[in-house]
């Protein structure tokens, strides 16, 4: 990745490229090439929109919605009028999107048309809303986004901007059972690419101008908006799809020249399944990075025949900006070996250390805490002061929450994770999520959730469940009623009833005893 001193913050990228390169193309989206001049206006238009409807520096304007361009235009537009986008996840049940807009004080909200029935419910309930812009229709007195936004002057009034300002909120889930707002700044946003030499960590994280990057993971994630914000940083072009879709990720590929895609491995698994894999022309494509988990031998093997590609793998987490280790190219080996089950080695300029319970740093293959320190961390948890301190030390090492251990070649290995989170499908849920969710049912005494193995998804969620007595219900009972609560992804796979929650003397459920006969015959407790 290389520097451009003329970026200074998130603004400057539409203003670089719509000056110097104003006739590439910077997004393609439903086959529409916006070019780096149109983009670089429609970002202005966004941002004086947003000052026309009164939210001022500082505050935060919400997306709910797919991956799209509009997503970029006013992710951009966002930071020109110094403003805080806050992507939220459209999977989410609207009790979970209320929470989180009232949460975030949002005042300028744009909803996706297959949107409106999430938000048509809990619109009065919106205590900090302004205004609400559709975007890609209509619906009731809301404004059209084209309509609201060709209102607005294309001038750019270059609003004043602080490189420690707030250019994203994030919200990521919650051990207590609500998500929080991580603060990226624009320092945070852009430091991967300032303290980076080119091709420091191997020619597959530069990039040139000739690069058509894919866009496939979720825009609410770090890894959607991250993987476009490092495409656009770059003067590259993005290919964005509105989700995963194996046969239109296929077409893409062939039709653009894609030459950089990310995934995960369950997607890639997906792709890998479709017939027309076998007959795409991938010639273009040079790196494929993938994330959530460590990819299988067997998978690997059928990728690389059929890809004829450089794999890399990427380990991050939204509190730091995006990726912070990697196993590059040259540790994808046909016959495997340890450096694949690994999460790779720190990215220039990221530290890795592990810590034990007092907080002493520990030696090579000693297991602990996996904590990071670099100049893309967080700000901290959006009116969180208390889970901020807990992960964010004061010497400056932000804890993961994953435990692990450091080999001697530097390599980072995730042996479990100490917040209890499951990684289904790339999608993180939190135990006490689910079981909030579960608890409210009238036949269930206690509940305890876990993730096991499974093929598909990596992990998925189990429920096991004390029901009150006299009472009889199924597993479908269970699931058929949480699903009406939170995201389906969240939901249980399977529930199990027993009489009892095993507990410690202090009286904490002993969740190590309810997954061990699960994950017995695995050499970890993640997939």
């Amino acid at each position: 990745m290389t520097h451009i001193k003329e970026i200074s913050v998130l603004a400057d990228v539409p203003r670089h490229y719509g000056r110097t390169r104003p006739d590439d193309v910077a997004l393609v989206f439903d086959d529409y090439a916006m070019t780096y001049k149109i983009f670089d206006t429609r970002t202005n238009q966004v941002s004086n929109g947003i000052f026309e409807a009164g939210v001022q520096p500082k505050r935060r304007v919400g997306f709910i919605g797919k991956n799209s361009d509009t997503y970029f235009e006013i992710l951009y537009g966002c930071a020109k009028s110094n403003t805080v986008m806050v992507p939220i996840n459209w999977r989410l049940a609207p009790p979970e999107l209320e929470y989180i807009l009232n949460d975030a004080e949002i005042e300028l909200l744009f909803v996706a048309s297959d949107c409106f029935d999430l938000i048509k419910p809990i619109k009065a309930n919106l205590t900090t809303v302004r205004k609400i812009v559709a975007l890609n229709g209509t619906f009731e007195d809301w404004e059209n986004y084209e309509d609201w936004r060709d209102r607005a002057t294309s001038v750019d009034h270059n609003t004043p901007v602080d490189r420690d300002d707030i250019a994203v909120q994030m919200y990521t889930s919650g051990t207590t059972g609500r998500p929080k707002g991580a603060m990226l700044s624009n320092f945070g946003l852009l430091a991967v690419f300032e303290k980076t030499d080119p091709g420091s960590a191997g020619d597959w994280n530069d990039w040139s101008l000739n690069d058509v990057n894919l866009i496939t993971t979720p825009i609410f994630h770090i890894a959607g908006t991250g993987w476009g914000h490092y495409s656009l940083y770059n003067g590259a072009t993005s290919v964005i799809l509105p989700e995963f879709d194996p046969e239109r990720i296929l077409e893409a590929i062939e039709k653009y020249g894609v030459t950089k895609i990310a995934l995960v491995p369950a997607a890639l698994q997906t792709i890998l399944q479709s017939p027309r894999s076998r007959e795409t022309d991938f010639s273009s494509l040079k790196y494929l990075c993938y994330g959530a988990s460590p990819i299988q031998l067997e998978v690997l093997r059928e990728a690389l025949d059929i890809f004829r590609c450089s794999f890399v793998q990427l380990y991050g987490m939204t509190e730091m900006s995006g990726a912070i280790a990697y196993v590059p190219p040259e540790d994808h080996q046909i016959d495997g070996n340890s450096r694949m089950r690994s999460a790779g080695k720190p990215l220039p300029g990221i530290e890795l250390c592990i810590l034990d319970q007092e907080g002493q740093k520990l030696g090579p293959n000693q297991i602990g805490e996996i904590c990071v320190i670099g100049p893309a961390v967080m700000k901290g948890y959006w009116k969180l002061p208390e889970d901020t301190a807990k992960t964010m030390r004061e010497d400056g090492w932000l804890c993961t929450g994953d435990a692990g251990f450091i080999d001697e070649d530097g390599y980072v290995f995730v042996h479990d994770r100490i917040k209890d989170m499951i990684v289904s499908g790339a999608e993180n849920v939190y135990p006490a999520e689910v079981e909030i969710a579960i608890y409210e049912h009238p036949a269930v005494e206690e509940v305890a959730v876990i993730g096991i193995p499974s093929e598909r998804w990596g992990e998925e969620v189990k429920a096991i469940v004390v029901l009150k007595e006299g009472e009889d219900i199924t597993q479908e009972d269970i699931i058929r009623y949480t699903r009406e609560r939170i995201a389906g992804y969240k939901v249980p796979k399977s529930v199990d009833f027993i009489n009892k929650l095993p507990r410690n003397p202090s009286g904490k459920i002993m969740k190590q005893e309810l997954r061990s006969p699960f994950w017995k015959d695995h050499n970890r407790m993640v997939n």
